[in-house]
């Protein structure tokens, strides 16, 4: 662990009039909170805090980081106060520890809903100070390189919450260094083996054919200086993870990379990043297609560079990046040189964006999503998805995430040009909507009066913006409907469990499901995308899985039970009055009937003393038998309505209803239905069977939710 001085002496490389007394009040001060904590490795607990701190000198950045670094877990694992650290250090620290506390608590590898929220609080705690989060970051990249003292369930929550969160984020903010480290070491945990696979090809490849990285770092030196261009070049072989996800991404094996070995040249003047390039391609030969220029487009981060693969020495592709040493600052550190020092004196660096622009567009769409899925699906696309930049027809530049479509491209642009879509062309050429849209491409929408959003299109599309304004049309032109059916479908889920569909319930229903109202909840489970079981999990959960899967029978519908033994239907068949049947006793939980050609009873077949000999009463038994079935049914406007129907004027009612997958020609969907018996779920399945909009219907059973 460094020590006060040496944590100083950091600070003062690059800010000599650093503010060295408050940084040694701060050093002590923590130093003293924390006396009598150890970490898993039996070190000082200290010494964490020290570390994140000096993590953000190599970063440059101003005192109040460096302090928050020191005092940041104070507030959360010592005695001491908010009102303390304020009153020794300052508002502005005492917030930011405040702030980096609160990103500590949140739990972000929680379920939808909750991860949602949790990311609301994550940006609007950015949008206060993004230092919280550099903070955060520095903190999360520390921990990571000390996870081997973790337990190993440990080691693996935070290695995915690493991956999944921090890695991203810290690449969305421009600093890439960490994102590669922090992707790096949880690749380590996660997937060891693959890592190391990847590591001994290295060193088999370099007994192979030597050092191969000084020696083209020597070439391209070479060719530049007789230029007499003023650079600096540095190589280095690319990160294990790094290789890793490209060999994932185009199905190579290790062998077929082109581009495993990176180069960087940092010139002085934007001109010579240009006369580099041309010295380069005059050079090697460059690879079609692997050629970006984020210098004249430069990424939302604020990233620029030209990028440009090679055939170096010995045939070897090469991946070689270009940029001026202030591009480089902004490359290196992301957000984090908005408040880089040098010499004492904030540096002004053109190509540093100001990071709060992004934050306020994130909070922005905050305000604009309908749901907590919406949400993150924009969070999605803003941190995990590169970039392409695409032209209109008249030259300007529309930026969408990698995936995208000439959909994508037309909501873009506005709202009423994606809604009025008609076609597309590419580079002047008439492609479908459905197509990935690539780089540099020039995209001419067509549009015609009259036409609107189709239901198809909300899996095309893949921005956030375009599939919001898809659903929103869709919701708005049968919203009518879409509340009749949603009304229909809970109605129907509240009576299997005995309770009813009262506008009070349905109301406190949205409001836990944090919705506008009891419409706007009626219009989700009507088009599909809210299920009506969730609708009474939100008020009911217990008497939902209860009445669903173990709802006992009463004593007169099973024959053959020795007396005072519960009966429940088993939820892996779900069998039927009018069914063979067989009891299985299951210790403390009474007997469970099976179907007697269930696929679960292969495993019991040995155990007879557990078989009960029972059959079905004769009498008429209640529409309260829950069955499940997997139908594939065509996507057109008004089908699922028609099912509803169809299967309410055989008498019964649907009490779930969940899609499985989707199509742009067709959906597959498992309903649930409640049936009397055998019987009656025949009749509904040949009346099902004889609409022609369904493909196939077939009853839904699963072997793995055979009672424990």
């Amino acid at each position: 662990m460094i020590e006060a001085k040496e944590l100083i002496r950091l600070v003062k490389v690059y800010n000599p009039k650093t503010n060295y007394k408050l940084i040694n009040k701060a050093f002590e001060y923590s130093r003293s909170m924390h006396t009598g904590q150890s970490r898993r490795s039996g070190e000082p607990y200290f010494s964490h805090p020290v570390a994140v701190a000096a993590i953000l000198t190599e970063q440059r950045l101003d005192d109040a980081s460096i302090v928050t670094a020191l005092l940041h877990d104070t507030l959360e694992d010592t005695k001491s106060t908010f009102s303390e650290v304020e009153k020794s250090f300052g508002s502005e620290v005492a917030g930011l520890v405040d702030g980096v506390t609160k990103l500590t608590n949140l739990q972000l590898n929680s379920t939808e809903t909750k991860q949602a929220e949790n990311f609301r609080k994550l940006f609007m705690a950015m949008s206060k100070d993004l230092r919280v989060i550099l903070v955060k970051l520095a903190d999360r990249l520390h921990n990571m390189r000390t996870i081997k003292h973790m337990t190993p369930e440990k080691q693996i929550k935070k290695s995915i919450e690493t991956m999944d969160i921090f890695a991203p984020l810290a690449g969305r903010i421009g600093m890439h260094w960490m994102r590669e480290e922090l992707e790096d070491l949880a690749f380590r945990v996660l997937n060891p083996d693959a890592r190391n696979s990847i590591i001994r090809r290295f060193i088999t490849l370099q007994k192979e054919t030597g050092s191969v990285v000084p020696k083209i770092t020597k070439d391209i030196k070479t060719e530049l200086s007789k230029s007499e261009l003023n650079s600096d070049v540095y190589g280095r072989a690319k990160k294990p993870y790094s290789i890793w996800r490209k060999m994932e991404e185009k199905k190579q094996g290790f062998s077929q990379l082109s581009d495993i070995y990176g180069f960087r040249i940092i010139t002085d003047k934007e001109d010579d990043c240009y006369k580099a390039l041309g010295i380069i391609h005059q050079r090697w030969t460059a690879v079609p297609g692997r050629f970006k220029d984020y210098i004249s487009q430069p990424k939302s981060n604020g990233y620029h560079s030209i990028h440009t693969t090679v055939s170096g020495r010995d045939g070897t592709q090469v991946e070689v990046q270009i940029r001026t040493r202030e591009m480089n600052d902004v490359a290196e550190t992301g957000v984090a040189a908005h408040w880089a020092f040098r010499d004492g004196i904030r540096v002004e660096n053109p190509f540093t964006l100001d990071p709060s622009r992004w934050v306020d567009a994130m909070n922005e769409r905050i305000e604009q999503a309908d749901d907590h899925d919406e949400f993150l699906e924009h969070v999605k696309l803003e941190m995990y998805t590169d970039q392409v930049f695409c032209f209109t027809p008249k030259g300007e530049v529309v930026k969408l995430p990698r995936g995208a479509t000439p959909l994508d491209f037309a909501y873009a642009i506005h709202t009423r040009i994606g809604h009025s879509c008609v076609g597309a062309k590419v580079n002047g050429i008439r492609v479908p909507l459905w197509t990935r849209l690539r780089n540099g491409q020039s995209v001419d929408i067509v549009t015609a009066d009259g036409q609107k959003p189709q239901p198809t299109w909300k899996d095309i599309v893949v921005t956030g913006r375009a599939k919001a304004a898809i659903r929103r049309s869709l919701r708005e032109e049968h919203r009518d409907r879409f509340v009749k059916l949603g009304r229909e479908l809970v109605r129907a889920a509240f009576e299997h469990i005995g309770k009813r569909s009262t506008e009070k319930a349905l109301s406190i229903a949205a409001k836990e499901l944090n919705l506008q109202d009891a419409t706007s909840l009626l219009e989700l489970v009507g088009s599909t995308e809210l299920s009506s079981k969730d609708v009474v999990n939100a008020i009911y959960p217990d008497l939902v899985e209860k009445s669903r899967l173990d709802g006992p029978y009463s004593k007169r519908s099973v024959i053959g039970l020795p007396k005072g033994v519960q009966i429940k239907r088993s939820r892996c068949c779900l069998p039927l009055p009018g069914e063979r049947i067989v009891g299985i006793k299951h210790r403390g939980d009474g007997v469970f009937v099976h179907s007697i050609d269930c696929g679960s009873l292969v495993e019991i077949d040995s155990e007879s003393d557990r078989w009960v000999d029972v059959h079905w009463d004769t009498g008429k038994h209640l529409a309260t038998n829950t069955v499940t079935l997997n139908l594939t049914i065509v996507n057109d406007s008004g089908v699922l309505g028609r099912l509803c129907t169809l299967i309410g004027e055989q008498r019964a009612n649907i009490s779930d209803l969940h899609f499985i997958d989707r199509k742009p020609d067709y959906f597959r969907i498992l309903v649930d239905v409640d049936v009397s018996d055998s019987e009656h779920l025949h009749t509904i399945m040949v009346a099902i069977e004889a609409d022609s909009y369904v493909a196939a219907l077939e009853r839904h059973k699963d072997v793995e939710l055979k009672p424990k």
